[in-house]
């Protein structure tokens, strides 16, 4: 039973929230189930044109996707993409597998970033349809409800304005927030961990170093139990059941990227995107191809 639970505010379409996924699955790795997950969807943008009217460029993103690429090292493809993409329509899917299907909602924001990262046009159904493919869904199912659940637009909705009221706590550090019409709302990721038996509560706004999350963890909740480090990262792959990135791998284990990537080698085939890669020991990336 879980003894905490994290409320992530995040956006399938924001490299900073895929650049984080590191320490999300690091944190996956040390606690189990012993915390529970529950994505919220920011709604970054609406329209294509909301980048036009804050003076973004294809060329501009570009560059800053280069630029978090070389910082945290995921498989970001820096190239510019075809055109302005809002993110939407990707939160909306997110919330229609809440309601549909569950079990498979994290699955689907996975592939969605994944896609998003690999600079696709996330915003279309096609390949929305084909993320809820690799997330284990039904993609008519998915499409259909998506576009016709009058139930997931008032979730979505619920979730995009949560994400535009930060705490008190989370006002403090207004640096980590950003502007929402006259207000403030939620960068990505942001984290607000509730103990569950209590209420007692520990708001973390914006992307930050795992050991910030753990720090907040600890406070709330000290006799938490802690797994050990795996023993290997083949260990790690199989435990993921899905394609993981150098620097996951690197930050569960605690090793250099580089170490990461010399041991990853050694037991895994790679999917290069960008400078980087997807890394899965051969029986998955079979599984993995087969699903797809």
């Amino acid at each position: 039973m879980a003894t905490l639970r994290i409320d992530e505010f995040t956006d399938p379409g924001c490299p900073w929230a895929f650049s984080a996924e590191p320490g999300r699955l690091r944190l996956r790795w040390l606690y189990g189930d012993q915390i529970e997950w529950r994505p919220r969807m920011v709604v970054l943008s609406r329209s294509p044109e909301e980048y036009a009217e804050k003076g973004f460029t294809l060329e501009a993103m570009a560059l800053g996707m280069a630029d978090i690429q070389r910082r945290f090292g995921m498989p970001i493809d820096p190239r510019p993409r075809a055109r302005m993409v809002a993110t939407v329509n990707a939160c909306r899917a997110v919330v229609a597998a809440r309601i549909h299907f569950p079990d498979r909602e994290r699955a689907l924001l996975r592939r969605l970033r994944i896609h998003a990262m690999a600079g696709e046009l996330f915003d279309e159904p096609r390949v929305i349809a084909r993320a809820a493919s690799e997330a284990g869904i039904d993609e008519m199912s998915l499409l259909r409800a998506w576009r016709d659940d009058p139930e997931v637009d008032r979730r979505l909705e619920a979730d995009a304005a949560a994400a535009r009221r930060p705490t008190p706590a989370a006002l403090a550090l207004d640096h980590k927030l950003a502007p929402a019409g006259d207000g403030r709302r939620y960068t990505c990721p942001s984290y607000e961990i509730t103990r569950l038996d209590t209420g007692a509560r520990f708001d973390v706004p914006g992307f930050q170093p795992v050991a910030v999350y753990e720090a907040a963890i600890a406070n709330l909740a000290p006799k938490l139990e802690r797994r050990a480090l795996p023993e290997s990262v083949e260990e790690v792959l199989a435990w993921a059941g899905e394609p993981l990135a150098t620097a996951e791998v690197a930050a569960i284990c605690e090793l250099e990227h580089a170490q990461a990537r010399t041991e990853l080698a050694r037991v895994a085939t790679e999917d290069a995107v960008g400078p980087d890669g997807w890394w899965m020991l051969a029986a998955e990336a079979e599984r993995f191809v087969r699903a797809a």
